[in-house]
């Protein structure tokens, strides 16, 4: 039988298994004070942790992000451009605030990496502008890394630095203008040294300017510190910090928001990455407004250098020649002439812009620079969107590669898109190229045909007329051209960003959100109660003894006769030296018991013969024995104890004979039954030892001289107390058994394995033994109360006491001890 099997035991009457509910409660009632301790130790935990953390406050702000389609310019402008749209740009928002770029622009910003501290009770307080001291650093020369640094207010005037290298010799710094770190030399020790207000300081491993906040003297009563952090450190902590949600399941506003242990760099870090949000999307979002003025100035500096050629050869030309006056037909002619040799220069620019794209996308990669169609008059609806699309894909790509590793599926999924948009590109180019050069084949007809006729003139006036029209084309280029940036530059100026704040972050009064102090403390309650009951339930699942008379009960259908209580008398007499004691009582009750059992036999005539037996060694068959023969001793009848434990013998200490004979030297012939025979002190009671220990103590008990043993003393005695080896370790008791009118099973408490018990439930369904009754011994009444469970015994049988007779005066440190037995 297992460990488990024995609290998980099959009911024989029932057909099912049940197990010792009750008796793990009562168990578990029995360590309350053990449960007790054990919250106590968790809420001192909890307590603990409690007052020391820091409160936890959550702030947040909300923005819109616009999400339609906005002309680059408006129909009112000559230049109009579709940038492409905003599909997926809130996720971009939401990717962007995860960027270590963006992070960095913020940090940057509001200088977090430079840390105001104050120190608390427990810990040092981040303080941030609370602090009465304002420090100006130097970004050029490097500061120390993640050592608090203390200021100390002198006067007025003056200040001083203090810090406590102890044994170092170097510390690590950061310069924060490039970032880069590197290890400084230092003064071992403690640095101490007074400085002026707004002057600067000037060391190894601090250089800056320390200033009084608003002007006001900081408190002498506190202490104030400023340390420095790495800088990538700090980004990578506040990279994840800030949480997105849509606001209300709206799709273009944002909730951003963020928690920390300050709420005024809460505040900041929320509306300070809002507004780079913003800024960024609009310079984004201008990129190609940039791009297009780029592209408009280099071709007005182009045509105004060849309007001043022009002028100058119009000029060199009236020197040279006289002045002359053209017929009104000829005016004509020549007019119609510079109309369509403009109209040819804008086609011809058309097809530079054309060429210079295709050029552009073939060898370049970047493709966010590209000026607008528009810009020089292509207005394919197709080749716009192509290009938007193209911009637009760039752009994302850009954005992209600030969190995506190169090579990643995101990226180059962005690859093959802008791949398949740029094919479609060049396609569209040709087509528009293609028309480009129809018109121009037909300008160049009209211009030949008017030309022609020009040709019929003087030289000199086909020469003034030529400059003239060169002079009238290249003044309406560069007007139109002036007129196209002063738009663009307008609508670039009047563009806003599609990111905008609705709700800016601000400090409401909010409480904190943590530490959640109620949780730990109902965490430390849970788990302070559940520790100690899953080890006292892992206990009691283990728990190999028998403790109470439930558990015999529940192990097995034998009846019980009594119980005798656990004692401590010097010796084993106890019935015979304390009459009175309830041990004695107790042996008593059991010889009633035993009246009712032998009245049933009717068939057994003359003594009555009793047999003590049990599982093992040391659970008190000598001990109850011995008394239960003093008992009927002392009723009158005339009683013997056999000492049969031929292994072990026991019962001469107590008498104070030796056990040169006894029951082995008549079962082998050599003494009679009167040299055996001892007189007792004890009135009416014999005792006969077990003798020496013999090679082959079963084959003498299962001897026919045993047997004319037994018959020799039932016609001697009234009553015959046989003491016989445990029946769980050898089978002598067993072969004894036919001798037995009664058998009574001894169980010691917290002593004896429940699993012991299936033995003798077995045997009596076999009818090996007869009348078998368990009779448990050193009960304890406060220990095994109702379902009492306790592990105070000892494993002597001389040390039995009498915890019925007299109570003894116990000690303050038995008492102790009694507490942590039970």
């Amino acid at each position: 039988m297992t460990d488990l099997d024995q609290e998980f035991e099959f009911d024989d009457t029932r057909g099912r298994i049940t197990f010792d509910f009750q008796g793990l409660i009562f168990r578990i009632l029995r360590n309350w004070m053990l449960i007790a301790v054990s919250i106590g130790i968790a809420l001192g935990i909890a307590y603990y942790i409690n007052v020391r953390k820091q409160n936890i406050y959550r702030l947040n702000s909300l923005i819109s992000v616009e999400s339609e389609q906005n002309p680059f310019f408006t129909a009112n402008t000559s230049i109009s451009f579709n940038w492409g749209g905003v599909t997926g740009k809130l996720g971009k928002v939401m990717t962007t605030l995860a960027t270590r770029s963006h992070n960095e622009l913020v940090i940057d910003s509001l200088q977090f990496y430079k840390q105001y501290l104050k120190q608390g009770k427990y810990h040092l307080l981040d303080i941030y502008t609370a602090s009465p001291f304002d420090i100006v650093i130097d970004k050029s020369e490097y500061q120390v890394l993640g050592l608090p640094i203390e200021l100390k207010h002198v006067s007025d005037n003056q200040f001083k630095i203090i810090y406590d290298f102890g044994e170092s010799v170097t510390v690590s710094t950061q310069r924060y203008s490039d970032r880069t770190t590197k290890s400084v030399a230092i003064t071992p020790g403690v640095f101490e040294q007074i400085f002026n207000y707004g002057e600067p300081v000037e060391l190894p491993f601090f250089s800056g300017t320390v200033y009084k906040r608003n002007n006001k003297n900081p408190d002498t009563n506190n202490q104030y510190f400023v340390r420095f952090l790495n800088f990538d450190g700090l980004v990578s902590g506040f990279q994840n910090s800030v949480s997105v949600n849509f606001f209300r399941g709206s799709s273009t506003v944002l909730s951003l928001s963020q928690s920390g242990n300050n709420k005024a760099k809460i505040v900041d870090y929320l509306n300070t990455t809002a507004r780079i949000l913003s800024d960024t999307e609009l310079r984004t979002k201008n990129l190609y407004a940039t791009n297009t003025i780029a592209f408009i100035d280099s071709t007005l500096g182009v045509v105004n250098d060849s309007l001043k050629n022009v002028n100058k050869e119009m000029d060199d030309f009236r020197s040279s020649n006289k002045v002359f006056d053209v017929s009104e037909s000829i005016t004509d002619i020549s007019e119609r002439l510079k109309e369509y040799e403009t109209q040819r220069e804008t086609e011809r620019i058309k097809v530079n812009y054309l060429n210079n794209l295709e050029t552009y996308l073939k060898n370049k990669s970047d493709y966010t620079k590209i000026a607008a169609p528009t810009s020089v008059g292509i207005e394919e609806s197709g080749l716009l969107n192509s290009i938007g699309k193209l911009t637009a894909l760039a752009i994302e790509r850009k954005n992209q590669e600030k969190t995506a590793r190169e090579g990643s599926i995101l990226l180059r999924r962005l690859d093959s898109q802008i791949d398949t948009e740029k094919a479609v590109t060049f396609e569209l180019i040709d087509a528009a190229r293609r028309g480009v050069n129809l018109q121009l084949g037909s300008i160049n007809s009209y211009i030949d045909k008017y030309e022609s006729e020009l040709r019929k003139l003087p030289q000199e006036q086909q020469q003034f007329l030529k400059i003239q029209r060169r002079i009238n084309i290249n003044q309406e280029a560069y007007n139109v051209y002036q007129t196209k940036r002063s738009e663009a530059a307008i609508v670039k100026a009047a563009n806003v960003s599609d990111i905008s704040i609705i709700d800016a972050a601000k400090d409401i009064g909010n409480g904190p959100i943590g530490p959640k102090k109620s949780l730990n403390y109902m965490m430390a309650l849970l788990v302070g109660g559940i520790i100690p009951v899953v080890i006292i339930f892992l206990f009691f699942i283990l728990d190999r003894n028998i403790h109470n008379t439930q558990d015999v009960e529940r192990l097995s259908q034998l009846p019980i006769i009594g119980l005798v209580g656990e004692h401590k008398h010097k010796n084993n007499l106890v019935a015979f030296e304390k009459p009175k004691s309830a041990i004695a009582e107790s042996f008593r009750a059991i010889r009633s018991s035993l009246q009712f059992i032998y009245k049933n036999q009717k068939e057994v005539k003359g003594a009555k013969t009793l047999m003590f037996t049990s599982s093992i060694s040391g659970e008190g068959k000598t001990f109850c024995s011995i008394n239960m023969a003093t008992v009927y001793a002392l009723t009158g009848k005339k009683t013997v104890l056999l000492g049969l434990d031929l292994r072990k013998p026991k019962i001469y200490d107590d008498f104070k004979v030796t056990n040169n004979k006894g029951v082995v030297n008549y079962l082998i012939n050599d003494s009679t039954l009167d040299d055996i025979t001892h007189t007792t002190q004890i009135p009416n009671l014999d005792l006969i030892l077990s003798g020496p220990i013999p090679p082959n103590p079963s084959e003498l008990l299962m001897s026919d001289q045993m047997n004319d043993f037994i018959t020799t003393l039932k016609s001697k005695y009234d009553m015959i107390v046989m003491d016989t080896p445990p029946l769980g370790l050898v089978t002598d008791a067993q072969e004894l058994s036919q001798h037995a009118d009664a058998t009574i099973f001894m169980v010691r408490l917290n002593y004896t394995k429940k699993g012991m018990l299936s033995l003798i439930n077995s045997k009596a369904k076999k009818g090996e033994l007869k009348n078998v009754n368990f009779l448990l011994n050193f009960y304890n009444h406060k220990k095994s109360y109702g379902y009492g469970y306790g592990y105070g015994y000892g494993y002597g049988y001389g040390a039995y006491g009498d915890a019925y007779h007299e109570k003894d005066k116990k000690s303050i440190l038995s008492r102790i001890k009694g507490v942590f037995k039970r």
